[in-house]
């Protein structure tokens, strides 16, 4: 018997009976059973119901061993499976067997004898397995592949990082086909995998990251136990370095220098610096620090959070006169360290920035914030008031010129010399009518009129006793004359539009020169 073998190991249920027959043949009645068709069927065995024995002779029985055909057996003869021979079969050509069930006569078929006399039974239909067993004509596959994973990078050799599986179609149960061996084709030294589990491991010491991050591992499947012969399936696994934090922060040089006027605001930033981290995310954030005090009282530094440069701001304004140049020790330290790498470096590092601070052609500085001033009202016309003072506060120490700022809608009272800064009164002052006066002072420099300064100067007039008291009412006075003597019939007030000091202690007479009339006299209270 010959079959076209499946994939697998499948058994094919057959049935088989014998019928006697004249005596017309004289060849050996042996049955042969060979396969027609290279698709032998895979589905489950099937048997005849009702087997009874037709003719009641002694007990016979059925010889023949397990048969057994190869899947895809491909030719034009058809092929040889095996013999069957029944222990009634006397080998007189009497016998006709009959092959019935799955495939039979179709894919199965057996040599039958001819000249059938009669068609009963001789024996039970009996049922025999032919077994399709498995060839190797399936490779391993990877059904979800190309794979994407990750490992920390400086992770120790062996340390797991992904489990390849392969899959076989061909019968696990039967021979080596589907037995998988898995190995590297692309990937070595710096990867390994288990030849029986697929699972990739670090193979090298000490992978950096920052020198190689990506890698395509290509991993071999063959079946037949990876012998010679076999079948074999790849995949394509990408493995991305993840970052640890092994690199240290980095000044590129150790010594820096940047200018900053004197005219920098308080508060601004006035320069940067920055240290290199070959590490990313959180594992290259640096904390900036100013380690000397003198830096430390002038600047501060902050982390740009985009940049991780060092920003550095003014705290105190600077001044060329008095200091042209700082010098700040700087470091640079990571804020998240990993103790697993702390035998590598301290993870920080420190760098000098120079400072220098630049002249600034800065306007005149007056001595005060603001001056106040005092004249006497009624002062001739060019009285000294007072002086303003101012000084040019740059190196080279320009002449100072001074200027009153005028308005239109105000009258001028005071004028400066532009040299000494002295304030003069250029009309007479009265207390009475303005008490005080407010100026502002212009100062600027003789070569750069550009460079302005403004102070206020305030002037206050002092009284003089320039006014006499004044009756406060002119009112004339009705009496009646049934009035008594000594009644009071008016009582007199006066004002005085000089000061407290100069007008006070008011007393009250009749005016001398006129004739005093006996009915009145008037009473000073003080």
């Amino acid at each position: 018997m010959k079959v076209n073998p499946s994939s697998c190991l499948c058994p094919v249920l057959l049935c088989l009976c014998f019928l006697e027959r004249g005596y017309e043949a004289s060849h050996h009645s042996q049955a042969k059973i060979i396969s027609r068709s290279h698709n032998a069927t895979h589905n489950h065995n099937q048997t005849k119901d009702g087997e009874t024995e037709v003719h009641h002779r002694p007990k016979r029985g059925w010889i023949w061993n397990q048969f057994f055909v190869l899947e895809e057996h491909i030719g034009p003869e058809a092929q040889y499976v095996g013999k069957l021979h029944s222990n009634s079969d006397k080998g007189d050509g009497s016998v006709r067997y009959i092959l019935s069930g799955e495939g039979a006569g179709s894919i199965f078929i057996i040599n039958e004898a001819i000249n059938i006399n009669t068609n009963k039974p001789l024996e039970p239909e009996s049922e025999f397995i032919i077994k399709v067993q498995d060839i190797n004509d399936n490779a391993p596959k990877f059904p979800d592949g190309p794979f994407v994973t990750t490992v920390p990078e400086m992770a120790e050799v062996g340390t797991s990082v992904f489990q390849v599986t392969a899959t076989d179609a061909d019968d696990p149960t039967y021979g080596n086909s589907a037995r998988v061996v898995y190995s590297v084709l692309h990937g070595q030294p710096y990867f390994s995998v288990d030849p029986k589990t697929g699972i990739i491991r670090t193979a090298l010491t000490d992978m950096d990251r920052e020198a190689r991050e990506h890698y395509s591992v290509v991993i071999q499947a063959k079946d037949m136990a990876g012998q010679v012969g076999g079948l074999s399936g790849s995949t394509t696994v990408n493995i991305t370095l993840t970052d640890v934090n092994d690199n240290p922060p980095k000044f590129p040089q150790k010594n820096y220098q940047v200018f900053v006027p004197e005219s920098a605001q308080v508060g601004k930033p006035v320069g940067k610096i920055k240290a290199n981290d070959e590490d990313i995310g959180i594992n290259a954030e640096i904390k900036y620090s100013i380690l000397n005090p003198e830096g430390a009282g002038m600047f501060s530094i902050s982390t740009d959070k985009d940049t991780r440069e060092g920003v550095i701001t003014l705290r105190k304004p600077l001044n060329y006169e008095k200091k042209k140049q700082y010098s700040l020790h700087i470091s640079a330290e990571n804020t998240h360290l990993d103790p697993r790498f702390s035998y590598l470096s301290s993870f920080k590092d420190d760098a000098t920035l120079k400072i220098t601070v630049g002249d600034v052609n800065e306007p005149p500085i007056f001595s005060m914030d603001y001056y106040i001033m005092e004249v006497y009202e009624n002062a001739r016309v060019g009285t000294e008031v007072g002086a303003v003072t101012a000084r040019d506060p740059d190196s080279k120490n320009s002449p100072v010129r001074y200027f009153i700022e005028r308005r239109e809608d105000k009258e001028v009272y005071f004028d400066i010399e532009s040299i000494s800064g002295v304030i003069r009164t250029t009309q007479l002052l009265d207390r009475e009518d303005t008490p005080w006066h407010n100026i502002t002072v212009m100062a600027t420099e003789e070569d750069n009129p550009s460079l302005q300064s403004h102070v206020p100067v305030t002037v206050q007039v002092l009284d003089v006793n320039d006014n006499p008291p004044m009756i406060n009412t002119e009112d004339d006075i009705i009496i009646c004359e049934s009035t008594r003597a000594g009644q009071v019939i008016q009582t007199i007030t006066a004002v005085d539009k000089d000061d407290f000091a100069n007008g006070k202690g008011f007393s009250f007479s009749f005016p001398g020169g006129v004739p005093a009339n006996p009915n009145f006299t008037i009473k000073d209270n003080e």
